[in-house]
């Protein structure tokens, strides 16, 4: 958020007029000591007393956290270093609100876009299925309206919603890349780049210890599954019968749960194969 406090109760007043629970509203602010942002903080913190959103009346607990580097809170972000605390403090909150079990609705609207970006990555690296991404969406005559903070809360017939964002769960597909991506001061583009690579050679090695347990129909079924056939495409290429494809698609998923240590209630199917061995059998083909 930056000067714009009603991007925060729009947002939430679509929640909860779609029947979405919200029991927390973090909001992601550089330094309270910018003018617009205190103003902003002003607004919202009225708008919840004692945790309990009266708009919507319904408990819901508002939290701001600033962005901060080894000085405190940033009040602008102009360089790799500020960049590079961002990175860490939406990293950070996003991977501890997915440890603690919580479902999370990210709003990306407000703010220094770069703020956003950052929570789209670590979005992509901590999101599992239930997750999701928003951008807020308001007409050009409720934004010049509402311009920072005059309307925080649309009347019906106003053109507001929330559009939800298309996201690969990264994470949830590769488990490695979490750690080999963690935030780290000063990591330059040099490092990143090692930690991809190393990441790159262990999913390479997943994929060759799957393989190399396989009986060769399942390895002729996964090769067809990864160039991105569907199941009865399989199917009809390999001349048999769906139930015999689906047989053995869950050996083959149950050898890659195995492989890469899955929860047994992750749930896996074929578009995991594809994204898991597409490359894998393009590098050995």
């Amino acid at each position: 958020m930056g000067g714009q406090a009603q991007v925060v109760t729009f947002a939430l007043d679509w929640f909860l007029a779609h029947d979405e629970p919200i029991g927390e509203v973090i909001v992601l602010h550089l330094s309270p000591d910018d003018p617009r942002v205190s103003k902003a903080l002003q607004q919202l913190e009225a708008e919840f007393p004692g945790d309990y959103y009266a708009w919507g009346q319904c408990p819901v607990r508002f939290r701001p956290l600033p962005v901060c580097d080894a000085e405190g809170p940033l009040l602008d972000i102009r360089g790799e270093a500020a960049a590079e605390a961002v990175w860490q403090a939406v990293y950070g909150l996003v991977a501890d609100l997915k440890r603690q079990g919580t479902t999370l609705h990210v709003c990306l609207a407000g703010g220094r876009r770069i703020l956003g970006l950052m929570a789209m990555s670590a979005a992509m690296l901590h999101f599992d299925h239930q997750d999701r991404l928003w951008h807020l969406y308001t007409s050009d005559e409720l934004r010049r309206r509402a311009f920072e903070g005059a309307v925080m809360h649309a009347d019906p017939e106003d053109d507001v919603r929330l559009i939800q964002v298309p996201i690969a769960p990264l994470g949830a597909y590769f488990p490695g890349l979490q750690a080999l991506v963690r935030p780290a001061v000063g990591a330059s583009g040099q490092i990143i780049g090692e930690r991809v690579q190393a990441m790159d050679e262990v999913e390479r090695g997943h994929c060759h210890a799957v393989y190399e347990r396989l009986t060769p129909r399942p390895r002729q079924v996964l090769r067809a599954l990864a160039e991105g056939l569907a199941p009865q495409e399989v199917a009809e290429q390999l001349t048999i019968s769906l139930k015999t494809v689906d047989a053995h698609k869950t050996t083959i998923l149950a050898e890659c749960r195995n492989e890469w240590m899955l929860d047994s209630d992750q749930r896996l199917n074929y578009h995991f194969l594809q994204d898991k061995f597409g490359l894998y059998f393009q590098d050995t083909a």
